[in-house]
Protein backbone atom coordinates (compact mmCIF):
# COMPACT_ATOMS: atom_id res chain seq x y z
CA UNK A 1 0.00 0.00 0.00
CA UNK A 2 2.32 2.77 0.91
CA UNK A 3 5.59 2.64 -1.13
CA UNK A 4 7.40 5.94 0.51
CA UNK A 5 7.52 9.06 2.46
CA UNK A 6 6.29 11.97 0.03
CA UNK A 7 6.44 14.40 1.77
CA UNK A 8 6.29 16.38 5.44
CA UNK A 9 4.25 19.98 5.71
CA UNK A 10 4.42 22.19 8.40
CA UNK A 11 3.39 25.44 9.23
CA UNK A 12 4.68 28.54 11.02
CA UNK A 13 2.48 31.92 10.87
CA UNK A 14 3.14 34.76 8.95
CA UNK A 15 5.23 37.04 11.16
CA UNK A 16 7.73 33.91 11.34
CA UNK A 17 8.09 33.09 7.66
CA UNK A 18 11.06 34.82 7.20
CA UNK A 19 13.08 33.43 10.02
CA UNK A 20 11.70 29.90 8.74
CA UNK A 21 13.40 30.37 5.81
CA UNK A 22 16.28 31.74 6.79
CA UNK A 23 16.19 28.23 9.70
CA UNK A 24 15.74 25.81 6.60
CA UNK A 25 17.49 27.56 3.67
CA UNK A 26 20.63 28.71 5.45
CA UNK A 27 20.89 27.41 8.39
CA UNK A 28 20.02 23.32 7.76
CA UNK A 29 21.06 24.46 3.26
CA UNK A 30 18.24 22.91 2.69
CA UNK A 31 17.64 23.74 -1.48
CA UNK A 32 14.39 25.09 -2.35
CA UNK A 33 12.67 23.83 -5.00
CA UNK A 34 10.18 25.58 -6.99
CA UNK A 35 6.21 24.95 -5.92
CA UNK A 36 3.47 24.67 -8.78
CA UNK A 37 1.34 27.07 -9.47
CA UNK A 38 -1.55 25.55 -7.73
CA UNK A 39 0.34 25.98 -4.65
CA UNK A 40 -0.45 28.89 -2.04
CA UNK A 41 2.44 31.54 -2.79
CA UNK A 42 3.80 32.11 0.97
CA UNK A 43 5.90 29.70 2.16
CA UNK A 44 8.49 27.28 0.57
CA UNK A 45 9.37 24.01 -0.70
CA UNK A 46 12.74 22.26 -0.07
CA UNK A 47 14.40 19.19 -1.31
CA UNK A 48 16.01 16.35 0.68
CA UNK A 49 17.30 13.56 -1.34
CA UNK A 50 14.10 11.61 -2.82
CA UNK A 51 11.38 13.40 0.08
CA UNK A 52 10.68 16.99 0.45
CA UNK A 53 10.17 19.49 3.43
CA UNK A 54 6.98 22.18 2.64
CA UNK A 55 6.79 24.98 4.62
CA UNK A 56 2.97 26.79 4.84
CA UNK A 57 2.19 29.87 6.50
CA UNK A 58 -1.25 29.89 8.63
CA UNK A 59 -2.85 32.59 10.75
CA UNK A 60 -3.44 30.03 13.88
CA UNK A 61 -1.07 26.82 14.48
CA UNK A 62 -3.28 25.32 16.39
CA UNK A 63 -6.12 24.90 13.96
CA UNK A 64 -8.18 22.14 13.87
CA UNK A 65 -7.85 22.17 9.98
CA UNK A 66 -4.50 22.79 9.81
CA UNK A 67 -2.29 22.10 7.01
CA UNK A 68 -0.01 20.05 8.80
CA UNK A 69 0.38 16.85 7.78
CA UNK A 70 1.89 13.75 6.80
CA UNK A 71 2.10 12.55 2.60
CA UNK A 72 2.22 9.48 1.98
CA UNK A 73 3.13 7.91 -1.53
CA UNK A 74 0.76 4.61 -2.42
CA UNK A 75 1.08 2.20 -5.39
CA UNK A 76 -2.88 2.14 -6.10
CA UNK A 77 -4.53 5.25 -5.10
CA UNK A 78 -7.83 3.57 -5.63
CA UNK A 79 -6.76 0.54 -3.47
CA UNK A 80 -6.42 2.57 -1.00
CA UNK A 81 -9.31 4.81 -1.05
CA UNK A 82 -11.44 1.87 -0.99
CA UNK A 83 -9.25 0.26 2.29
CA UNK A 84 -9.86 3.64 3.94
CA UNK A 85 -13.83 3.87 3.16
CA UNK A 86 -13.97 0.05 4.36
CA UNK A 87 -12.53 1.06 7.65
CA UNK A 88 -15.03 4.13 7.93
CA UNK A 89 -12.42 6.99 7.16
CA UNK A 90 -13.06 9.85 5.78
CA UNK A 91 -11.85 10.71 2.50
CA UNK A 92 -11.30 14.64 2.39
CA UNK A 93 -11.35 15.91 -1.18
CA UNK A 94 -8.13 17.61 -2.65
CA UNK A 95 -9.04 21.27 -1.96
CA UNK A 96 -6.33 22.42 -4.20
CA UNK A 97 -6.54 19.99 -7.05
CA UNK A 98 -2.18 20.19 -8.91
CA UNK A 99 -2.69 19.31 -12.82
CA UNK A 100 -0.98 15.84 -12.88
CA UNK A 101 -1.27 15.04 -9.00
CA UNK A 102 -4.09 12.26 -7.60
CA UNK A 103 -4.33 12.98 -4.26
CA UNK A 104 -6.62 12.83 -1.15
CA UNK A 105 -6.80 13.39 2.60
CA UNK A 106 -7.37 11.68 5.48
CA UNK A 107 -6.92 11.98 9.50
CA UNK A 108 -6.06 9.81 12.00
CA UNK A 109 -7.69 8.82 14.96
CA UNK A 110 -5.83 11.50 16.62
CA UNK A 111 -6.72 13.57 13.91
CA UNK A 112 -3.70 14.21 12.21
CA UNK A 113 -4.27 15.17 8.52
CA UNK A 114 -2.61 12.34 6.40
CA UNK A 115 -2.03 13.22 2.73
CA UNK A 116 -2.40 9.97 0.18
CA UNK A 117 -0.86 10.55 -3.13
CA UNK A 118 -0.16 7.96 -6.15
CA UNK A 119 3.55 6.72 -6.75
Amino acid sequence: MVTALHHVNITVTAELETAAKEFYGSVLGLKQVPKPAAARPAGAWYQIGVNQLHLSVEDEQNARLSSRHVCFSVSDLAETERRFRDADVEIIPDPRPVPGTQRFYVRDPGGNQLEIVQA
